[in-house]
């Protein structure tokens, strides 16, 4: 990555770029184009030789099968061996980006991400004007599969790491483990390191007709037992080389491996590749003990639900009361017509050209509580929506050029009220613009937080007037 690289923006490709090479289960030849995508569009793929040219998100719940890579399915359509190109992109840092495809798989390439890397990087990587909300994992998240021996964990960090490790009793690859400390080092480090297999797997493979685009130089061949004269002329036909030999390590003489501890690295890229079909950046220490493809994606849906039911934890406001405020009440006085005792902001902390964040200080003297709920004092929701339409009053006069205004409400939308407000609490205020100022008239979403949760949220239409 560049060293200017803001890892807190979206980015996207620099132009098209295009690849082709086959599919390394299916033996199809796949032209692949990679084109730049908006913010917020994410990684996707599409079947542009299919009907309707049906398009597929990079999501984990559209996994259909993991038995030999991972495959996305959306009705008939389906792209396989997806994690490699997922790796590179995550790697280099691209949020959005549209994969043309014009058949069922990935290319295989030299069966690792490097390829994809350097295209990557022909292409450029180029900062996009939105913002890229990372997802903290706060709490530990374990998956323990007994039967496969797997154990994966996500913990919080302040950067995106992971570790794995793999044991498979093989006297050729013993254990060995591998590190990703940043993101950063993904390229050097990560992308290079090819896929492999056991030499007993090749062979069931092979028997079965699945390896189709199998090619000598796309895999690292793991020799895990004595093989005769005869499987060696037949592997030397079948990957059509005059002689194939078994190297004093137990690999098969096809390659030079890049690394040591090249398998251990590619079950780090897999898990790399894997991981992105979360569908949000996250920010957390992963230990994968052992991993797959199956487990890789089980443990993706794992962590989706998780930042899905805490997703609003990473909105709430953080308000440090020691910190000077951006409007002071006497500030608020000037822009807004209201008065005590229906002014319901007390100060502006945070404020932007596309959002606020306002501060209500709940007390037991306020006006209302003698006469809502007596003797079980509850802030009336509608003087909570009141408070936030004063706060968003402020950031569309604050948008206007100069001169007096004043904001009326027009509408009021999808309103919910999900927990009380009550003496002693802080109300964090937070508006922000939905879609540009037109004729005055301002459309904003609108949330108080109390105690870190939603309390109160709805969508908001004010019109700005200036005032004669």
């Amino acid at each position: 990555m560049d060293v200017n690289f803001n890892p807190d923006k979206q980015h996207t490709l620099g132009n098209t770029a295009n690849i082709s090479g086959t599919g390394l289960h299916t033996g199809v030849l796949v032209d692949m184009v990679l084109k730049p995508a908006n913010p917020g569009f994410g990684i996707q793929f599409q079947r542009i030789d299919l009907p309707n040219k049906p398009v597929i998100k990079a999501d984990c719940d559209l996994v259909t099968d993991t038995s030999r890579g991972t495959t996305l399915q959306i009705d008939d359509a389906k792209v396989s061996t997806v994690e490699h190109i997922l790796a590179a992109l995550v790697g280099m840092g691209v949020d959005n980006c549209l994969i043309e495809l014009n058949g069922p798989e990935i290319p295989i390439m030299d069966g690792s991400s490097q390829p994809f890397v350097e295209l990557i990087e022909e292409t450029g990587v180029i900062e996009q004007e939105a913002a890229k909300a990372w997802y903290s994992i706060d709490e530990n998240i374990l998956l323990y599969d007994e039967k496969k021996r797997v154990e994966m964990v996500a913990m919080p960090s302040v950067e995106y790491q992971v570790t794995t490790l793999i044991d498979f009793n093989s006297p050729v690859l013993g254990t060995q483990h591998a590190g990703l400390k940043s993101i950063k080092e993904f390229k050097s480090e990560i992308a290079p390191c090819r896929t492999f297999c056991f030499l007993h797997e090749l062979e069931m493979l092979l028997d079965h007709d699945l390896i189709k685009g199998g090619d000598i130089n796309n895999a690292i061949v793991v020799v895990d037992k004595p093989v005769t004269d005869a499987e060696m002329s037949r592997l030397a036909k079948v990957f059509k080389r005059e002689r194939i030999e078994i190297k004093s390590e137990g690999y098969l003489n096809n390659l030079e491996l890049r690394f040591p501890n090249e398998p251990a690295r590619h079950k780090l890229l897999d898990v790399i590749g894997d991981l992105a079909l979360i569908g949000y950046p996250i920010k957390a220490r992963i230990i994968a003990n052992r991993p797959g493809h199956s487990t890789n994606v089980e443990f993706a849906k794992k962590i989706k639900q998780y930042i899905k039911k805490n997703k609003h934890v990473k909105d709430v406001p953080v308000y440090d009361p020691a910190q000077p405020p951006v409007y002071t009440l006497q500030q608020i006085e000037k822009t807004l017509p209201h008065r005590h005792p229906f002014l319901l902001v007390d100060k502006i902390i945070e404020l932007t050209d596309k959002y606020i964040i306002g501060v209500k200080n709940v007390t037991y003297n306020e006006w209302f509580f003698p006469g809502h709920f007596p003797g079980n004092p509850v802030m009336p929701g509608v003087l909570q929506v009141e408070a936030l339409a004063q706060t968003g009053g402020i950031l569309c006069i604050n948008s206007m050029p100069e001169g007096q205004y004043d904001t009326y409400f027009l509408k009021i939308d999808n309103c919910k009220f999900k927990q009380m407000v009550r003496p002693g609490d802080t109300m964090l205020l937070k508006m922000e613009f939905v879609g540009p100022v037109r004729r005055g008239i301002c459309e904003m979403r609108g949330t108080v937080y109390v105690n870190g949760k939603v309390a109160t949220e709805g969508d908001l239409v004010a019109q700005v007037v200036k005032r004669s």
